[in-house]
């Protein structure tokens, strides 16, 4: 993308390069990827702010992390996933991404123990100047295009409601999101509140070792079993070459997914009774399903939680584990009082209550000086900011694997820049005009970290290109068939204009 030298005279402490890209996860480390291998010429930098790669499977070092969407989904498509199992554990992603980064030499582009705090666009020069805190000293970056693969939630702080009482615990209390590594609770006994894909995943884990755990919840989540392996895939995958056999595994694997989605959205009530029919068949006899995992809520309301092998259901049936569903009163020096007058005794408390949306990474973005609050704005084809030029951001699906959409982003944007490289433009951004556009949440799910801030992520519309959706399947069709210049403005420095502000929504969906 260095269609003209950078003018590194009055900035010597400056590195040049073509693309940063911000964050070392399955989004960033899929964008290295993509951008080089449709411009082998370009120079990218990885910026993560992390001791190591990983991203979210970096972070969360809790017992029992896995994937709650199937692993052939969440795989790169261009590096096949070797292990048996369709829902893996966080310790092998997270070697699956290191080892996939070495081999393809994209480790070689991270710089660690960055952390992003600005990025300012100078529209006389068309170049972002990226400025990172290091230990001890500040790094900066100038670049002509910023990908933000950082992620959409707060790795600083995750959400914890004020619970009463909480100071007077005499135990220990403990937020999933920042597991200490030397926790020891064999023998212990452990309240986890949350019921949530974090708390269903944790729990069978702590039973391994835990005297007692028990899953406190104020209302039950929608949890579904199904085998850890799957025969039609490992018959696929024995009997077809790796890579080919990956792709079909992949796309069966989305299938499926959408297809329980598609049947949750058009007959909730259906899918409710299957789900409560398998619950009830792998739980004892007379157990309470309808108190403890009935909703109210419908199926895909929020994210439906899958547990391999019946998991959950399995230690609760073996009496290693219970669930409670009641509100807390307070929280004493012993465990937890509930409003039924019911106490729990714990020595640990497990606040597995959600994480907190943050757009960007929380990164200051700034166009010739002046603040750019990505919620204000719209997003274009799920990945650009409306009249934000040469910045992309990677965010999942809520309905399937966060990877479907983030290699679509990167392909998407890997094209962006060849467009721009053969026609000499150094800046794009797109730009919807004066038309009024409706709005709608660009997450429409009832997850709870969502509805605390509904507006804390960019806006979508509800018609293309600035609608945000949750169909893989139509997303395909579009970026198969894509216009790279819909609605999109390029130009060269010398005839930037200045960019206009974003024009107010017409309504709230």
């Amino acid at each position: 993308m260095s269609t003209a030298p950078l003018n590194t005279a009055e900035h010597s402490d400056i590195e040049d390069v073509d693309v940063v890209i911000v964050g070392a996860g399955f989004s960033g480390i899929g964008a290295a990827y993509r951008i080089a291998e449709r411009n082998p010429g370009l120079n990218c930098v990885i910026l993560e702010r992390r001791d190591d790669l990983g991203g979210t499977w970096d972070l969360f070092r809790y017992p029992g992390v896995r994937s709650d969407s199937s692993i052939f989904t969440l795989s790169f498509p261009w590096e096949p996933w070797t292990r048996r199992e369709g829902m893996a554990g966080g310790e092998h992603i997270r070697h699956y991404i290191g080892d996939t980064a070495r081999k393809h030499g994209i480790d070689r582009r991270i710089r660690y123990r960055s952390h992003v705090r600005s990025a300012d666009w100078d529209s006389s020069t068309d170049t972002w100047t990226v400025t990172t805190e290091t230990p001890g000293q500040s790094t900066t970056y100038r670049a002509r295009f910023v990908f933000f693969g950082s992620g959409y939630y707060n790795y600083d702080h995750g959400y914890t409601p004020d619970f009463p009482g909480m100071a007077e615990f005499t135990g220990t209390v403990v937020h999933p999101q920042f597991w200490p590594e030397d926790l020891d609770y064999t023998g212990k006994r452990v309240v986890v509140i949350g019921s949530g894909a974090t708390a269903i995943s944790l729990i069978p884990a702590l039973t391994e070792k835990a005297a007692h755990v028990t899953m406190l919840q104020r209302s039950p989540s929608y949890v579904l079993s199904g085998p850890s392996v799957d025969p039609l895939t490992e018959a696929i995958r024995k009997a077809l070459p790796r890579k080919l056999s990956h792709v079909l595994v992949k796309w069966r694997a989305a299938l499926f997914e959408g297809l329980v989605w598609f049947w949750a959205r058009k007959s909730p009530s259906s899918m409710k009774n299957f789900i409560r029919r398998r619950a009830i068949a792998l739980l004892p006899p007379d157990y309470p399903v309808d108190v403890h995992f009935k909703p109210r809520y419908n199926p895909w309301d929020q994210r439906l939680c899958a547990v391999p092998d019946g998991d959950l259901f399995n230690a609760i049936s073996a009496g290693r584990a219970e669930v409670v569903t009641d509100h807390i009163d307070h929280i004493d020096a012993t465990g937890v009082a509930l409003q039924s007058g019911t106490h729990l005794d714990a020595d640990i408390i497990v606040t597995a209550t959600g994480l907190q949306l943050l757009a960007l990474g929380g990164v200051n973005i700034s166009i010739d000086g002046t603040d750019v609050l990505p919620q204000d704005r719209f997003v274009y084809k799920a990945h650009l900011l409306e009249e934000v030029p040469n910045l992309a951001w990677c965010v999942g699906y809520t309905n399937a694997s966060w990877t479907l959409r983030a290699d679509m982003t990167a392909r998407s944007v890997a094209k962006l820049l060849a467009y721009m490289n053969s026609r000499g433009y150094t800046h794009a951004y797109p730009h919807r005009g004066d038309a009024p556009l409706q709005e709608k949440l660009a997450w429409d799910i009832q997850a709870n970290y969502v509805l605390r801030n509904p507006h804390a992520l960019p806006k979508s519309g509800t018609k293309r290109p600035w609608n945000v959706r949750q169909n893989f399947f139509a997303d395909a069709i579009d970026h198969h068939f894509d216009r790279i210049d819909e609605c999109m403005v390029f130009g060269r420095a010398a005839d930037m204009r200045p960019l206009n502000p974003p024009v107010a929504a017409s309504a709230t969906a």
